[in-house]
């Protein structure tokens, strides 16, 4: 049987990574090219950029990312990318306009570097374009040919970022290892199209390992902007180990739940690895998995304010069952819901997720006391 993993041609992490832009580009052969930068983060992450692609005579042109993707704001961005011919885009932020970035790339077919400016996803390092709709819910998938050329993850950059962004990064690439298990045991694909190699589960795995050993030194420090070991190794874990585990490995229940979670009006509103989060814990009750598991995952969402329970997620008093009902359907509808063994049912995904907001409530009160 054919397996199939993809990964970025460079990975440079650490404390001025931005700093290395120039000196990669021209080792890689780019001339021309064009920064796609994040609002939020012009001041502090655009100037270091610049300096090093000027430094190494490639000066940039830059393109604004408009702070949502959307068709619209895909078009828009493209057309402006466009208009300065670059044979390089490079994408400056968040996970918006790191897939903005992508997209923009893509409509030229040239190549993209990335430089996150948080670590709360593990976009900077895959194939995927996630696109959303207005009211800011996926509604397509698009693909890079390859996965990005290179990655700068500036770690001083990092640090600077509100602390919700790092944790929500725990809360995305927890869940990996669970999803690549399930979906190589009930015969799913990657996003490749092929079944989990042995090396994409090692990596989810290791993935993991990193979250209990690191995340809660590593969340310590990053409040008070402090850059360790702990807090390279959990930046490393949620960029790197994270986006090659779910995009060689495959994806699950955690991940179909934020469908369920986002026909929830109230319930949308939080960030990506926010609802990845409480889909691991969902998936872990679930999976009916030995209580020491159990144990060890609430501990580092309960550390890190991570949601583990509907009121976390923003739903006001007890879940209506129509709206538990609503939740139920469209998490069942999505394709990842599929990669499960046994087979998901309404009713067994519905007693999950009331066992698990019932084990999140009590853990808040438990917490809450000590």
């Amino acid at each position: 049987m054919l397996k199939t993993m993809g990964f970025p041609s460079r990975y440079i992490q650490g404390p001025g990574a931005l700093s290395q832009a120039g000196p990669l580009l021209s080792e890689l052969g780019f001339k021309r090219p064009v920064v796609l930068c994040d609002d939020t983060v012009r001041k502090v992450a655009l100037p270091s950029l610049l300096d090093s692609l000027e430094r190494a005579e490639h000066p940039a042109s830059v393109v604004i990312f408009p702070g949502e993707i959307n068709f619209d704001t895909v078009a828009q961005c493209n057309q402006q990318v466009a208009g300065y011919s670059p044979d390089v885009v490079v994408g400056l932020g968040g996970g918006k306009a790191v897939d903005a970035a992508k997209a923009a790339a893509a409509s030229l077919d040239v190549p993209v570097v990335i430089a996150p400016t948080v670590a709360s996803n593990d976009a900077p390092t895959s194939r995927l374009i996630v696109i959303n709709d207005r009211n800011r819910t996926p509604i397509q998938i698009d693909f890079l040919k390859l996965n990005p050329t290179a990655i700068l993850v500036d770690t001083e950059i990092i640090v600077k970022a509100p602390v919700r962004f790092f944790a929500a990064g725990i809360g995305d690439a927890i869940s990996k290892s669970l999803e690549a298990h399930q979906c190589a045991a009930s015969g799913g694909v990657n996003f490749f199209g092929t079944s989990p190699s042995a090396t994409a589960i090692m990596l989810a795995d290791q993935c993991y390992d990193a979250i209990l050993k690191h995340a809660q030194s590593a969340y310590d420090d990053v409040k008070i902007r402090k850059i360790t070991p702990e807090v390279e190794k959990l930046v490393e874990a949620t960029v790197l180990l994270s986006g090659l585990g779910f995009e060689s490995g495959g994806l699950s229940l955690a991940h179909a739940l934020i469908r369920g979670i986002t026909a929830i009006p109230s319930m949308g509103k939080n960030l990506h690895g926010e609802m990845v989060a409480f889909g691991a814990l969902v998936q872990t009750v679930i999976e009916e998995r030995p209580q020491e598991a159990l144990d060890k995952l609430t501990a580092i969402l309960a550390y890190t304010n991570l949601p583990t329970s509907f009121a976390d997620l923003g739903y006001e008093g007890e879940m209506a069952p129509a709206d538990l009902e609503r939740m139920v359907v469209a998490t069942l509808a999505h394709k990842y819901a599929a990669n499960m063994t046994p087979a998901l049912t309404e009713q067994r995904l519905k007693d999950a997720l009331i066992k698990t907001n019932k084990l999140g409530k009590s853990l808040r009160v438990q917490y809450a006391q000590t």
